[in-house]
Parts: C-alpha cells; structure tokens; sequence
C-alpha cells in the first residue's frame, strides 16, 4: 500500500488507495482481434466471452455489429450465453450501427464519434457543431431503444481540450451512461492524459482508453483512474492494433498489489491468458509482466536459494494471485540448493556427492547455452543415483502410412499399465502419427506443443535425425529430444516422453477417459 498520490501530491490526483470501485470493458473480441492476422470464429468469441465473464469483466464488447453478417453471427453467440457481464457493440456515429447492433440483442453500445480536428474535418468530412448534434441524436435514438450508452471521442489525445468538454458534455445532456476519453493512436503522455480526463471526469462517469504505442498504456490508465475515471478499456495479454491495447492484467495487477483495489478476479488470468494466446495464434513474450513464462521462473543460484528459504524474497506477489505456479529452473546459474530442490520435488533421494555431481552436469549443459528442462535433469539424476523411473506412458507400436491417399498412423500405447490402440490421419506421417497418439493418451493429450525442431545429425539417405519437443501442462513444462533414422517414430517418442513427464505427479488413472 502507498501512502502519496500517484506521481506525488498532484492537486488533480486522488490517491489511488482512496478509489472504491474500477470496473474493467474487455475489447479483446472487437480491438484485440484488429491486431494483425487475427480472426476468431464465433465458438471461439464464445469462449473467451466465458473465461472473462468467469474473470469477473464487467464489460465485454463483443465486435463491431457493423462489420457484415459473420461479426453480427459472433456477437449473437455470445449474447446468447446469458453471461453476468453486460455486452456490447462497437459502432460509429451512423444509426444504422446501432440499429444492427440492436439485432444482436446486445446490452449497449460504444458510439464512437470524431473528437480531434483530424478526424472530424479529414476522415468524417463535418464541421464540429454538426458532430456535437449528429452525437445527440445518436445518443437520444439508443437511448430510446433501452440501450447502454458510453459515448467515444476518436483521438481524444490529440483533440482541442475545450471541444473534447464540448462533445462530452452534449453526450451526457443527451443520456448518455458514461463518456469515454480515447488515445487511439498511442500518443498521449500522463500529461496530455491528466489535461483532458479531469475535465471529462467532472461530467460525469469516464472510462479511459489507452493505447501502448509509446509503452505508456498502463501508466496513462492509471492517470486516468488517479483523476477520477472509474472504468478501463483494454485487452487480456495486451493485443490489439499497432503496439496494442493496455493490457488489462497489467492494469488489474498494479491496483490490486499498490492500491488494495480489485477490479477482476485475478486467479482466473493466467488459464485466460493462455486461451487468448492460443485461439488468437499471438504468442505471449516470454517475460512480459503477469502472464509470461518467466514471470514467476528462478534460474540464478542466488535467487533459487532465497527463494527456497523466503517465497517472497524475488517476487512482488505470490504466483496463485494470478493462477500462477511458482518454477525453479536449471541452467549455467544454477546453485547446489536449486538442484536438490528440484530433485526432492520429484522425490529422487541423492547424496551430498550425488547432487554435486547432477550440478557438475547440469552447468555444463548450461554452458552450451542450453536451459535443463526437468526431463534433462531427470534423467541426469537417474544416470547419477541409478535409479529407475517408473513410466506411467509406454510407446509399445507405431505404423504410419502416407502413400497417394491420406496419410494415416496407429499407434499401441501402455497407459498406466492399460493397453490402448488408436489411429489418426493428418497432413503428413508425423502429424497423422500426433492424432493417433492424441486419442490414445485422452486428457494428457490437453498439453500443449509449444515447439517442434527437427536437426539431421548424420548426412545421406539412411540420415539420423533429432526431433526436440518442448510441451507444456499448466505451468510446467519440459523439453525433450529424440534421435532417430524415422523422424515419424522420433517424434512420437519425444512427444509421449514429454507428456509421461508432464504427467507422472498427476493421480493415477489421470488419463483414463476413454
């Protein structure tokens, strides 16, 4: 907890601590799928509409009703999921948006107006009093029509700040539930943010909408909340178009830790995260704050042993905050107690001589630049203590098939000492042999394949070749590499190696769901 406002005693600034309510408008199924290369189906807009109405979102703005039949197909999906949050539509200054947003059964609208002279004069071709009553009327018309109404001035980073209070104040006159400041193009300082949010504030209800363009959305969010805006526009994981949208875990993170605010359920973010990540194809980075793999992954020897004596002693906030597990990882820095840490938790019993001979082993495949997943360290282990893993996954047959037709695999697979057989078809050998593996393992088969790198470590036609695989379940994950003259059977190997990895401290019969 801080005891000073934000950026010091500002006389515009409330201290964040003081705030009693921020509510958070989810754009990642309208804004975050204008990122680049982004399309999501309606089964998959339903999806997330779940995980963030399960997150506790107060606002899901479904699409832009005015995108053609397909968008208004998604946006009905979701509003056919009864979820807690209120839905809205994305629409322009035209009525015709709203009147199809109304088609949607939506719960409100976004009405988006030009509020800069660029975009009143240039993009839309109007003067600004014919704006402030197209705005009205807008406003008036949804209104009547029982809707939620917040009303968006386009640019409103760059707009002159007398008619940005113009336009706002109108909108409100007009019925108008909330306004909204908007720095759409990312260019805003906390600055320009403060200079036109605390006029809109004294309005009525602000929301503030920041883009990340000079890496300042987070921040500008919480100007924006500092000077009495009660509502945050953004995206889970930060998509969005450009530099993207204010990641809203971000901002979720920075209220709950510094000012004992919370504004969604902070648990459910990372299985979100995840989802968005996967459905939208946009990888997440690897430290980025809340949601990367690195967020909460100790690999320095030094930082292992102080967090094995204290958890908190390299982190802000514990990892189940955010759905998060807690990893402590092997490579070139990694100390004596981080390796026997790591051995207990796998429940292998070494020696003081024993353990210093795994680190010996361990730094050295660090030095090459290699990180020790914990399939590399358990298998050191076993070489060092002699002992005996006790797999749970057995590849036992494999046969795949390509030819002129499909390509079809089957594979004979021991699963917790039960035999399965299973086949599949797909594009190629691997990825029809991949399916066949899938529907034997069932639920095991819900780890995720992060990578796949093939490397021929021999030349000529009978060529030896290495598959790596680095798979994932949850917050665990593990690297493994096979070497084989049939990369069909190399990769199959390397793929149920990883998952009887990623499974063997799960309870028994975990994959035994035919």
């Amino acid at each position: 907890m801080t005891d000073s406002s934000f950026f010091g005693s500002h006389p515009q600034l409330r201290d964040l601590s003081d705030v009693d309510d921020v509510q958070f408008l989810d754009t990642t199924l309208r804004d975050g799928e204008q990122a680049p290369g982004v399309s999501l189906t309606p089964e998959e807009k339903a999806r997330i509409a779940r995980g963030l109405d399960r997150a506790e979102i107060d606002f899901i703005e479904a699409g832009s009703a005015c995108t053609g039949p397909g968008e208004r197909e998604t946006i009905k999906r979701v509003t056919d999921l009864d979820l807690d949050a209120t839905i809205t539509s994305f629409s322009r200054g035209i009525q015709n948006d709203i009147d199809l947003a109304l088609d949607c059964d939506v719960d409100g609208v976004t009405i988006v107006v030009p509020g800069s002279d660029k975009h009143i004069e240039t993009k839309v071709g109007t003067t600004h009093e014919d704006n402030v009553q197209n705005t009205e009327e807008l406003v008036a018309y949804a209104k009547d029509h029982d809707l939620w109404v917040e009303v968006i001035a386009e640019d409103g980073s760059r707009a002159r700040v007398e008619y940005l209070e113009e336009l706002m104040s109108a909108s409100m006159d007009a019925g108008a539930d909330r306004i909204c400041y908007a720095d759409t193009v990312g260019h805003a300082t906390p600055d320009d943010t403060l200079e036109r949010i605390e006029p809109m504030t004294d309005l009525g209800p602000t929301s503030t909408h920041t883009h990340d363009d000079l890496g300042l959305a987070v921040t500008n969010a919480l100007v924006s909340v500092a000077a009495g805006a009660d509502l945050v526009h953004g995206t889970i994981n930060g998509i969005g178009e450009r530099a993207g949208n204010v990641a809203l875990e971000e901002v979720a993170i920075a209220l709950d830790h510094g000012y004992d605010v919370q504004p969604m359920d902070l648990t459910e973010v990372y299985d979100l995260a995840q989802l968005i990540s996967r459905t939208t194809g946009v990888p997440l980075a690897p430290n980025k704050a809340v949601i990367g793999e690195n967020a909460f992954t100790h690999e320095s020897g030094i930082h292992t042993d102080g967090t094995l004596k204290d958890d908190s002693m390299y982190e802000p906030y514990p990892p189940e905050k955010v759905g998060r597990e807690r990893r402590l990882v092997l490579g070139k820095h990694a100390g004596r107690a981080g390796v026997a840490a790591a051995l207990e938790e796998h429940g292998i019993d070494a020696d003081d001589d024993e353990i210093d001979a795994v680190v010996e082993r361990v730094k050295a495949i660090g030095d090459r630049g290699k990180r020790v997943t914990d399939a590399d360290l358990l298998t050191i282990a076993e070489e060092v203590v002699g002992q005996d893993r006790e797999r749970r996954v057995k590849l036992l047959e494999m046969t795949a098939a390509s030819g002129s037709g499909t390509p079809t695999a089957s594979v004979r697979v021991e699963v917790d000492g039960e035999e399965r057989v299973a086949s599949g078809h797909g594009d190629g050998p691997v990825d029809a042999a991949v399916s066949a593996v899938q529907q034997a393992l069932g639920r095991a088969a819900d780890a995720s394949l992060d990578s796949y790198h093939v490397d021929a470590i021999t030349g000529g036609t009978d060529a030896v070749v290495t598959v790596e695989v680095e798979m994932s379940r949850g917050d665990n994950t593990v690297t493994v590499a096979v070497s084989d003259a049939d990369i069909t059977r190399a990769s199959v190997e390397a793929m149920v190696e990883a998952i009887d990895r990623l499974i063997e401290n799960e309870p028994e019969q975990v994959l035994a769901d035919d």
